[in-house]
């Protein structure tokens, strides 16, 4: 499975200005994207759990990234949502630096070792510093999943 099987362009977003401003406002704004398709969990559902989560440590793991995570039982599948905030957000992530890109991660409680390799392949992904600062110009969301869609044909290949 490839980050392209889990995401689409309706669950990517650039937040520009003052739209995303807390580590609340940003995690609303993943789980309003991973419940609009309407077919499972509402969004208090998915940031019931990502607040769960990030109350047991931030998902920020430094260079301004975040990887909110969770599971829910009514999930057939792996699903994410990609946020880029090119202003950053307050996150308490490990470095206390500011996130500027999240990208949140759903799945059934029954994947645990999915779950755990698709958490891996977002950190890969985000490692690399140049993908980083490619993500953070995306000038609109279908740029930016463009951006992911070919990093991840790249891999695959």
């Amino acid at each position: 499975m490839t980050l392209n099987d889990i995401l689409s362009g309706e669950r990517v977003d650039v937040a520009r200005g003052k739209r995303v401003q807390t580590k609340d406002d940003a995690l609303r704004a993943l789980s309003a994207m991973l419940a609009s398709g309407g077919l499972g969990p509402s969004a208090d559902e998915y940031l019931q759990v990502f607040c769960e989560r990030e109350a047991l440590q931030s998902t920020g793991i430094g260079d301004g990234v975040a990887i909110p995570h969770g599971a829910l039982e009514a999930l057939g599948g792996q699903i994410a949502a990609v946020l880029i905030c090119p202003d950053g957000v307050p996150f308490e992530a490990i470095d206390d630096r500011p996130v500027r890109i999240l990208f949140a991660v759903a799945g059934p409680k029954r994947a645990t070792g999915e779950h755990l390799k698709t958490l891996a392949r977002v950190s890969r992904l985000l490692r690399d510093a140049g993908f980083r600062e490619k993500l953070l110009a995306s000038a609109a969301a279908a740029d930016a999943f463009d951006l992911i869609r070919s990093a991840e044909e790249g891999r695959a290949a």
